[in-house]
């Protein structure tokens, strides 16, 4: 089978579509890969690429067309949009350039925009291939739930264009069930929608020994670990102030790693509350370090603000989280947190309920260790039942070659 990934990121950047890319490669699949050059998360050129560098390029034996883009920079929302309106133009430039080039299936990595479909339509009416679109983002409710759009106005204008991409894929899948039916809503076939989440990447798996080193973490310590970004939506306000509520408690202590938007504000709110001696603040560390990092945990914490859209998704974090086999504190509505209690693998609260976070913070933390190690087990568990790599890709291949012979 010939496969060609059309996505807003790969590698270097770091996402789950090059695992899929890899694997499917190692399985005797030729894929090649369409997509900008890398610029994500920092909104400029990695070292080494550019408009005339390494603009072609064959990684773990993939293929890799990069087109042009203008890097979104300091992430201002107008020139993220004007990144993405010049991607789907470069994308659409770079089509010419391999539409010699046979492919039997065109797949679609959508976080966001949704725009990176529109050339996959292009070389589909071309080369009369079918599509498969993963659909990570809900558009354009996801992009007015993250406050990046201030007027109405927008969304009804990109309506149309949405429902065009839709109508255009032969099949959708969807990394939320929650998903379906938002996108059914929109006038497309319900019958080619299908669940297929995200899962964690190989590396996250249950770690035992690790020589990484938590600040003010004694063995007396209950830690709570944040991982990921730090943007708006993952609701720090509602985390401050459960911290606020237990600062006094030195035993109890939050570490957060990663970095965003937010993160030099969650820092002065450190400084304002006196939460110093409880709150952490560690900056982003490689992949390849998190597992371990995760080993010193004894609970990961995931919030986002309470908002529709975000009561559907499934937050990319929870897998790895599970993977590591981690019991899981929760500030979250819809799926997730029902997932999480059937699954006896945390705690979980509404979000920006800070109050029942706090009670849930302290139940945790007077249980018995071989309670918490259950937790912990039935999370793997839910990982292996629900989120397994192996599994997804293999269902995913036998979908391709049904559309392939359709």
């Amino acid at each position: 089978m010939k496969i060609l990934i059309i996505t807003p990121y790969f590698y270097p950047e770091n996402f789950r579509i090059n695992d899929l890319a890899v694997e499917y490669n190692n399985k005797g699949h030729k894929v090649s890969v369409l997509t900008p050059i890398p610029n994500y998360p920092d909104g400029k050129f990695y070292s080494g690429y550019g408009v005339l560098k390494r603009r072609q390029e064959c990684w773990n034996g993939i293929d890799i067309y990069r087109s042009l883009l203008i890097p979104r920079g300091s992430g201002s929302n107008i020139m993220l949009a004007i990144s993405w309106i010049s991607s789907v133009f470069g994308n659409l430039f770079a089509s010419f350039f391999i539409l010699k080039k046979r492919f039997d299936l065109i797949f679609v990595f959508g976080p966001s925009p949704f725009t990176i479909c529109l050339p996959a339509i292009f070389i589909k009416k071309i080369k009369k291939i079918p599509i498969c679109f993963w659909v990570l983002d809900l558009w354009p409710e996801s992009v007015s739930s993250a406050g990046k759009l201030k007027t109405k106005l927008i969304p009804k204008l990109l309506m149309p264009i949405i429902k065009f991409t839709y109508n255009h894929c032969d099949k959708v899948l969807v990394s939320s069930s929650g998903f379906i039916n938002s996108i059914a809503e929109k006038n497309i076939d319900k019958g080619k929608i299908h669940f297929f989440p995200q899962w964690a990447e190989p590396i996250f798996k249950p770690v035992s020994h690790t020589w990484k080193k938590l600040p003010n973490v004694s063995k007396n310590s209950f830690v709570i670990m944040f991982a990921g970004n730090i943007g708006e939506s993952q609701d720090f306000d509602s985390i401050l102030k459960a911290a606020e509520k237990l600062k006094e408690n030195k035993e109890i202590q939050w570490i957060i790693l990663g970095s965003g938007r937010k993160e030099q504000w969650v820092k002065e709110e450190i400084k304002k509350s006196g939460l110093g001696d409880t709150f952490h603040m560690m900056g982003r560390y490689p992949l390849k370090d998190m597992p371990s990092y995760y080993s010193l945990a004894d609970a990961m914490l995931i919030s986002l603000k309470k908002n529709y859209i975000f009561s559907l998704t499934i937050p990319a974090k929870l897998q790895s989280y599970l993977a590591c086999g981690k019991p899981i504190l929760a500030m979250l509505d819809g799926e997730s947190p029902k997932l999480i209690r059937d699954a006896k693998a945390g705690l979980t609260c509404d979000s920006e309920d800070a109050d029942q976070l706090v009670t849930n913070v302290l139940k945790m933390s007077i249980m018995e260790k071989h309670e918490i190690s259950q937790m912990g087990s039935n999370s793997l568990n839910l990982y292996k039942r629900m989120f397994s790599r192996e599994r997804l890709l293999n269902q995913a291949e036998q979908l391709f070659y049904k559309m392939i012979r359709n």
